[in-house]
């Protein structure tokens, strides 16, 4: 604005700043001391004179050292997407824009001889006292006018609740334990907090949205249970409410509620009516320049192509959980190697260490809401976010520090699927509420012990599979250890927990008086609340200084672990245990704690598991339903789901113009593939498909019911060949040979009936299609086919080969498959041979095949896409990621239906 070529606009600009500031002796110019800058700095020394005003220094820091201009430089390349050129000159060159010395100051400043705009900065900087202030959790009240306070209301919430779920009769031992959570959520300042979340997921149920039946902790609180914040019994699976709100540790409750993702934003939305914009935001959140990314960026920068670039981060080993750049270097060879191949590399390398962990760029968290009492701007910065939604300035840590109350409204696909299945179901005039399903139906358990968990929740990897298989699970209680086991620590004491349920290995516990609460687990120590319950009867800890304890040891804190370890002991001295077993209990314990999983988590996430494995076991067509819509653009997840739905006896029909909808739907226990998933119909014509008049007399009465701008014979084709016109005309060859003559007539036309039949082409009699054929037809048309898939047909023939699902093998294993081939493509290798990568499908999905120039020379002729092959299979653990899993082609053998 004070520029020097137009002086009145400045001092216009300095006058209005004056008037507007009531002490001119805080209003002062900004001036920075830099090389180039004298013309400038003398136009505003003309300023000051003409009104009175003092110089003040202002830098222009960019960054801390002066060799970290071309670190800048670099970053803003990432962020514009363009590429430097001419690095190595540019990372030798220093940058003026540091933070400088006062020393430096001084002199920069004295040569324009505007010392005094230091001593005014000095001053400046005086004035300034900025303080933010961290304070305890400020909860906002929860308006409401039936009682005269929260907790009368919270009291009688809850109580009504729990009567309910009893059906009037509340036993004694749930009664007393209402009252002692109802009592130390009084005393801790909760009842507000309680009345906040009953709210938001009452308003859920009333718009029948499938909420999840909990999630982590708050599973453990009866309140929850009684206010169906949560739908699972604390007493019925021996949860612990002090895992969840512990009286000996001021801390906020910290309750995550699940949400169908298809439906959170309406829960959202709700939230901002009831609280308003000034009192509520979502909040910021920081996508990081973590190892792998940095390289990627910084590679594009340096003007690497893509083939170049993935040399870079192929060199980054796979580890468990992140790993650095400096790690990388020191594990990887292949990484030292390209580092150090030439100046140019070293840069590049050093700019990426440099720039790792910086943000790169912003967003929304996923689930974090912030509500509060006070105008939210009067605390915290904000943005506005999509829709004009408020955004907090600061990430999810920095707004607790602040004393906001923070909710995570997390949306899960699953409750989707759940709630999808439900509504069809109830379309079919069958209503099931889950919480009702038993949790002992011996079909989910049968389900489950055969390790058929595909699209279970949380069951679904192969590893959990054969974990089932091993396992056998009998009870629901099977069902969460293993959910608990599956995690990286908690994992090595699997084949202790089979092999002791089978009795193949002696169940043994550190005391006897453990056995009650290692005992369903068969003396493995895997849920968090057995540490606790185990403190608390071996060493009479209360539950509170339990949770201390088993906080202590998942925090690996050296030196509360150890006064810990001398509390425990002498309090199972005192219960009258030898001091040597009090050690090795407590060392036992020490052991796995911080494996040892959050067991109200694992029931109720267990719960949603085998309510999904219920509908999969008893209403399978509803089950795959769900699956497919949740799954529309995803083309070999939608084939993988329909061959495994034929599997369970569902069949399945092509689109039909009369009665298809958007979605896939249920047509008389069948499901009906749904229009949306034909490719190249554009969103206004399927609207007006869907709107047309029924009913469609044939295709031409079609075409004339659809307007003529939105009419398109590539679209009309794919109709065809999808199967839509097949109830109006079953040879599919004959209206793909008139199609575009008949779109052009019905154009030519308008509505003038008369001239379309002169025009109207005749059809001819063509071959009808071959099943194979139209089943070609419908995978160009939608990318999959709803004949029944051959593969099916096959599984009798190939278990007399011992054959395996893709899906079922493990590392280091030779087998025998049945699969279909969907894609080849051959390469050459640097030595000249001739090889190939391969993709084959069988009902557990597609893997991915190397075939290496041995074998390719055998196999090459024979193997045609879309036929299915007996295939001789060797696998081994990738060398990249070694977790995953790396098919080789051995032998293939088309499978021949005579057989």
């Amino acid at each position: 604005m004070l520029q020097t070529n137009n002086p009145n606009m400045g001092a216009n600009y300095v006058r209005i700043l004056k008037d507007a500031v009531p002490t001119s002796s805080l209003v002062y110019l900004g001036v920075y001391a830099d090389q180039g800058q004298q013309e400038y700095i003398n136009y505003l020394r003309s300023l000051a004179t003409q009104f009175e005003l003092s110089l003040a220094a202002v830098e222009d820091g960019q960054y801390l050292n002066r060799n970290e201009q071309f670190l800048r430089r670099t970053l803003q390349a990432i962020k514009s997407n363009t590429h430097l050129e001419n690095v190595e000159q540019l990372a030798k060159q220093a940058g003026s824009h540091y933070l400088k010395t006062s020393e430096e100051l001084q002199v920069n400043y004295r040569k324009f001889e505007i010392e005094d705009a230091l001593e005014n900065a000095e001053k400046i900087g005086q004035l300034c006292n900025a303080k933010i202030t961290f304070q305890d959790p400020q909860l906002p009240k929860f308006k409401q006018n039936k009682f005269p306070t929260s907790k009368e209301y919270l009291h009688s919430l809850a109580q009504n609740g729990l009567a309910k779920r009893f059906k009037g009769q509340i036993p004694e031992r749930y009664q007393k334990r209402l009252d002692y959570e109802l009592k130390v959520i009084n005393e801790m300042g909760f009842d507000d907090y309680f009345l906040i979340v009953w709210d938001v997921m009452n308003f859920a149920h009333s718009v029948h949205i499938t909420t999840g039946p909990g999630r982590g902790s708050a599973a453990g609180s009866l309140v929850s249970y009684a206010l169906r914040i949560t739908e699972v019994d604390p007493l019925e699976y021996n949860l612990l409410f002090e895992r969840f709100l512990n009286p000996a540790r001021q801390q906020m409750p910290d309750i995550d509620l699940d949400i169908p993702d298809n439906r959170r934003d309406e829960v959202i939305k709700y939230m901002f009516e009831k609280y308003g914009m000034n009192h509520a935001a979502q909040i910021l959140t920081f996508g990081t320049l973590a190892a792998k990314q940095v390289l990627k960026d910084v590679c594009r920068v340096f003007g690497l192509n893509k083939v170049e670039t993935y040399r870079w981060l192929d060199a980054i080993p796979h580890a468990k959980g992140k790993i650095t750049l400096a790690e990388a270097y020191q594990k990887s060879k292949e990484l030292q190697l390209l580092v150090n191949t030439n100046t140019f590399s070293k840069i590049l390398f050093a700019t990426a260490e440099h720039l790792e962990n910086l943000p790169r760029h912003y967003s929304i968290h996923a689930a974090g809401l912030v509500i509060t009492d006070d105008s939210l701007a009067e605390i915290v910065g904000l943005q506005a976010g999509p829709l004009g939604i408020p955004v907090t300035q600061q990430t999810k840590l920095n707004v607790e520090s602040l004393g906001l109350l923070k909710i995570d409204f997390l949306g899960l696909r699953n409750l989707t699927i759940l709630g999808n299945i439900i509504a069809a179901l109830k379309s079919e005039g069958v209503e099931i509420d889950p919480n009702q399903i038993p949790l002992n139906d011996q079909e989910t358990l049968a389900l489950f012990q055969r390790g058929d968990t595909d699209a279970v929740f949380q069951f679904e990897s192969d590893g959990i599979k054969r974990v089932l298989e091993q396992l056998h699970p009998d009870s629901f209680e099977d069902i969460v250890a293993v959910n608990a086991l599956y995690r990286p620590g908690p994992m090595n004491n699997i084949g202790h927990f089979i092999n002791r349920k089978h009795g193949k290995e002696r169940v043994q516990y550190p005391d006897p008086s453990l056995k009650k609460i290692l005992g369903p687990t068969y003396g493995v120590l895997v849920y968090q609340e057995q540490v606790m319950q185990t403190a608390q009867v071996l060493a009479g800890f209360s539950l509170g200084e339990a949770d201390l304890l088993r906080r202590a040891m998942s925090k690996k804190n050296a030196d509360v672990i150890q006064k810990e370890r001398e509390k425990f002991i002498q309090g199972a001295v005192k219960l009258g245990r030898r001091k040597e077993v009090a050690e090795q209990v407590y060392d036992y314990i020490a052991q796995f704690a911080n494996y040892g999983f959050n067991r109200s988590h694992a029931v109720a996430y267990s719960k949603i598991a085998f309510w999904l494995a219920y509908f999969k076991v008893h209403y399978p067509g509803a089950f795959y339903l769900s699956l497919l819509n949740s799954n529309i653009g995803n083309r070999n997840k939608i084939a993988q789901y329909l061959m495994q739905a034929q599997e369970a006896g569902i069949k399945t029909l092509p689109p039909d113009i009369e009665n298809s909808q958007a979605d896939f739907s249920l047509e008389n226990g069948k499901i009906l593939v749904g229009l949306k998933a034909i490719r190249g119909l554009r969103s206004d014509l399927l609207k007006q498909i869907l709107e047309i008049k029924r009913p469609i007399k044939s295709m031409t009465d079609f075409l004339w019911k659809i307007d003529n701008n939105l009419l398109s014979a590539d679209a009309i084709a794919n109709l065809i060949k999808a199967g839509a016109f097949d109830r109006l005309a079953p040879n599919r060859n004959e209206l793909l040979k008139i199609n575009k003559d008949l779109v052009e007539s019905v154009k030519m036309a308008g509505s003038n009936l008369s001239l379309f039949e002169t025009l109207e082409p005749k059809i001819e009699e063509e071959k009808m299609p071959t099943a194979a054929e139209k089943s070609a037809m419908e995978v160009e048309a939608m990318g999959f086919s709803t004949g029944i898939n051959p593969i099916i047909a096959v599984q009798k023939y190939a278990r007399k080969y011992n054959a395996k699902r893709l899906q079922a093998f493990e590392s280091n294993e030779q087998g025998i498959a049945v699969g279909k081939l969907m894609r080849i493509k051959q390469i050459t290798t640097k030595k000249g041979d001739n090889m190939a990568f391969a993709v084959f499908s069988d009902s557990s999905g597609d893997k991915d095949f190397t075939i290496f120039p041995q074998v390719w020379k055998k196999v090459e002729e024979n193997l045609k896409i879309g036929d299915i092959y007996l295939l001789q299979v060797k696998t081994q653990s990738d060398r990249f990621s070694p977790t995953k899993t790396q098919f080789l082609l051995s032998n293939a053998r088309k499978v021949n239906f005579k057989d």
